[in-house]
């Protein structure tokens, strides 16, 4: 009998657990809110004391113990490396001329069609995979904007349909993923599956109000002069993330180093 009733209690447990029962995935974690940042793109090194959230390049791993945000440049091509990509995925003019961001001599990708966007978002969720297998936490995904230097060849839909593809992978790993300045398209960043922004230059150019009113306090602000920190600081210093960087956010050491914070 008290064989059979320990049967009768595993089977009465059993049938109260679906077979196909699975643990919750854990949810994302947005950076923390004013804290100290560093924004290390231009090479990894050792964060300056009392950093909390550092951002480094795809291809660096994270800093040990530290938020970390891992930057992929998502809508245009790195120098160097248009041979890695497939040459229809480039956005080309009339005369099949390349469409280059002359600042920083990057080719854009061409997001005009849903078969392009989903080639493109497969080797862009490629490297976000990579950015979660070493640790990282969320994803800034640059050149948002690239429909802006795009000759008029794209368009704001195409770019937040592409961005909407990453950013749906991003959060299948449990990743939270920015927005990477472009603030008029801060308002759509809940349709996009945005988390926090990432705004360069907004308290130089008058715009960290903007972000605030679509992100909350989930901002993180780089200046590159010490009027635009000055502001940004004023209006935002006991609520946002703000770090000044030299504008080629080089490394220390480098004649050109330069990080600031609010004071």
């Amino acid at each position: 009998m008290r064989s059979l009733l320990v049967v009768a209690l595993v089977a009465g447990l059993t049938a109260c657990t679906p077979a196909d029962q699975t643990t919750a995935a854990p949810a994302l974690t947005l950076p923390p809110t004013h804290a100290g940042f560093d924004y290390q793109l231009g090479g990894a090194y050792d964060p300056p004391a009392g950093v909390e959230v550092v951002t480094r390049d795809r291809t660096a791993a994270p800093a040990p113990g530290l938020y970390n945000v891992c930057y992929v440049n998502a809508f245009q091509v790195q120098p160097g490396e248009q041979k890695d990509w497939d040459p229809d995925l480039l956005l080309r003019d009339a005369a099949g001329n390349l469409v280059i961001d002359e600042d920083w001599n990057e080719p854009l990708l061409d997001l005009r069609t849903d078969d392009k966007r989903t080639r493109i978002a497969a080797k862009v969720n490629a490297w976000i995979d990579d950015c979660a297998a070493k640790g990282y936490q969320a994803i800034e995904p640059d050149n948002y904007d690239s429909y802006t230097r795009s000759k008029n060849m794209l368009t704001p839909d195409q770019a937040k349909a592409f961005h909407t593809l990453i950013a749906t992978h991003a959060h299948a790993k449990n990743l939270a993923i920015g927005q990477k300045n472009t603030v008029e398209l801060a308002g759509d960043r809940e349709t996009v599956g945005l988390d926090f922004a990432v705004a360069e230059e907004c308290g130089e150019h008058d715009e960290c109000a903007d972000y605030v009113d679509a992100f909350g306090n989930n901002v993180i602000v780089i200046e590159y002069t010490s009027s635009g920190l000055k502001a940004a600081c004023t209006e935002y210093g006991d609520a946002l993330t703000i770090v000044q960087r030299d504008l080629e956010v080089s490394t220390p050491g480098s004649p050109d180093y330069l990080r600031a914070a609010c004071k």
